[in-house]
């Protein structure tokens, strides 16, 4: 199987594996098309293999990257995904290596994962396996864990200000989302504001919409995030089961 990389040509005519059958997400799809799109002209790049699935990954210059995160000439990963069918077939470490090559001349590799396997996250397990190791972190469950090519290099830090770990508003629910996912429009902007309607809660939206946004983030992660009273609930998509047990 081949390694496809999207581009700015390209892009309308491939699939960008995430929501590709899922009519409640049209609109978000189409918006992390044209997020890509602009953020290819900042040396963002997404590779997948040439099928049908969810088998990428994300990745751009430190310099460029919208998570808050500080250092110089390394690579950020931004989304790494392998599942169902081609799981268990290298196809991670394929990715991987695409990865690795794009970031030759660079001191080496970073991500954001967490103390234990978590949706929309890397997969730590995969990380230590492939060499990485944690070179920082921030509550209450973040870890940055980093591969370097360059032993002489300074590993990254996360940002000061993205280690609270909790939302400066602890009014009702906060919920952070950005279009590099194609799922965070339709759960955020419909589901979770009839949630909040129908609980009779307050509910503040911030949609991160530049690199700058990124860099104000109360915890280091840009995809999604729902905070209550000021407490990180989940950065998954559904969230009501979550919310539900601290309503109540």
């Amino acid at each position: 199987m081949q390694i496809l990389k999207l581009t700015e040509k390209n892009i309308q005519d491939e699939h960008i594996c995430c929501a590709i059958s899922d009519k409640k997400s049209v609109s978000g799809y189409e918006n992390k098309k044209e997020w890509l799109k602009k953020e290819f002209k900042n040396g963002y790049t997404f590779q997948k293999v040439d099928v049908r699935g969810k088998v990428f990954i994300e990745y751009v210059p430190i310099e460029n990257s919208w998570l808050p995160l500080v250092g110089k000439n390394f690579m950020v990963i931004n989304c790494f995904w392998v599942s169902g069918q081609f799981k268990g077939n290298g196809n991670g470490k394929k990715l991987l290596q695409q990865c690795f090559k794009d970031a030759k001349g660079m001191n080496g590799i970073v991500a954001i994962s967490s103390d234990k396997k978590r949706p929309f996250m890397t997969d730590s397990k995969f990380l230590k396996y492939q060499g990485f190791e944690i070179i920082d972190e921030a509550p209450p469950f973040f870890k940055l864990w980093g591969l370097k090519t360059n032993s002489k290099a300074e590993y990254p830090k996360i940002m000061k200000t993205a280690k609270s770990g909790t939302c400066p508003d602890k009014k009702g629910i906060t919920a952070y989302y950005s279009n590099t996912c194609p799922f965070t429009e339709y759960y955020t902007n419909k589901l979770l504001r009839e949630y909040a309607a129908k609980k009779k809660i307050p509910l503040t939206i911030k949609h991160i919409s530049s690199k700058e946004d990124g860099h104000k983030m109360p915890i280091p992660w840009i995809i999604n995030c729902v905070f209550y009273k000021g407490k990180l609930v989940s950065l998954e998509m559904k969230v009501e089961r979550h919310l539900d047990k601290l309503i109540e």
